[in-house]
């Protein structure tokens, strides 16, 4: 069975403006002040986790040369360059639907390109944790956060309280809910109760597992990828994405598949994370303070964003 590690860097950070730019948004950005992008971090990452791996990149397209740029090694099939955005449902279909053509026993990571983690060898533990168990099985594995703090800006796994022991030694166990981004009293509870992780974005499964669910829960998009897939590695399929890719359902991979499948696991992993979404976030990490003129140049950008 072959590794596969999909890194989705399509997004413009705009909670980050003016740092993060629609022409080049954080993924692209060196935020941590380590001379590496947050895309960079992310496939060394995961190149420390599964080094025997193919890579492939899922982006807009006028991000090709960004990804080029920073990911010169990467061959030109393996960036997969969406004509307009519809979500992250769609672009992890596009992804595996492509894997499965070469690939049909492929067992794959799908993670965003603009997160940080520091102990790049507890994360690797956790990874390849997490893709031993879905090799064979039906099973989807996603990554919880064990959570420092009652944070509002995350969703949030919650798992069986029978099985919180389980979950809180690292061990795989069944999902019971996903918990869409908390108010402040809410995350206090969670935090208080147990059993509850942030939701990190970072899924684990096979081709064979990803393909079905999404037949069974999303057909429209499935039936898309079906049009599609004849097109793939020849010259027909930029025209092909073109045409067919924005007829797909605008939606989440959580509201497509991941609050509706009954095969939903998690592995609770207790190394540092952050998604970088905040100014305060990157000063958590950096131990910089963000300037003032930048913070009050976002707020600007957001006044005018909600106008």
């Amino acid at each position: 069975m072959s590794n596969h590690i999909v890194i989705m860097a399509g997004g413009i950070g705009s909670r980050l403006y003016p740092l993060s730019t629609p022409e080049k948004p954080k993924q692209f950005l060196d935020l941590v002040e380590v001379g590496r992008s947050l895309l960079q971090l992310t496939y060394d990452r995961f190149k420390a986790a599964c080094p025997d791996a193919h890579f492939w990149v899922v982006t807009s397209a006028a991000y090709v040369p960004l990804v080029k740029e920073q990911l010169p090694s990467l061959p030109n099939a393996q960036i997969l360059a969406e004509p307009e955005a519809r979500n992250t449902a769609p672009c992890i279909a596009y992804a595996c639907w492509k894997i499965r053509t070469n690939f049909a026993d492929a067992n794959i990571v799908v993670t965003p390109a603009d997160a940080y983690v520091s102990d790049i060898d507890a994360f690797a533990e956790t990874i390849r944790k997490a893709m031993d168990f879905t090799r064979e099985s039906k099973a989807i594995v996603t990554l919880g956060i064990k959570p420092t703090r009652p944070d509002t800006g995350y969703g949030y796994i919650q798992v069986p309280k029978k099985d919180i022991p389980q979950a809180d030694a690292g061990d795989i166990v069944k999902v019971k809910a996903f918990r869409e981004k908390p108010d402040a009293k809410t995350a206090e509870k969670y935090l208080k109760a147990g059993g509850y992780f942030w939701n990190a974005g970072i899924f684990v499964w096979n081709v064979r597992t990803i393909e079905n669910e999404l037949r069974s829960h999303a057909p429209q998009i499935a039936g898309v990828m079906d049009k599609l897939a004849p097109s793939f590695y020849t010259k027909n399929e930029p025209e092909a994405l073109a045409e067919l890719f924005p007829t797909c359902e605008k939606i989440s991979i959580d509201y497509a598949v991941m609050e509706k499948s009954r095969n939903i696991y998690t592995i609770a992993a207790s190394w540092p994370w952050s998604d970088l979404g905040s100014f305060a976030a990157i000063e958590a990490v950096t131990g910089h303070e963000i300037p003032q003129a930048i913070k009050d140049a976002q707020d600007e950008y957001q006044r005018n964003k909600n106008k």
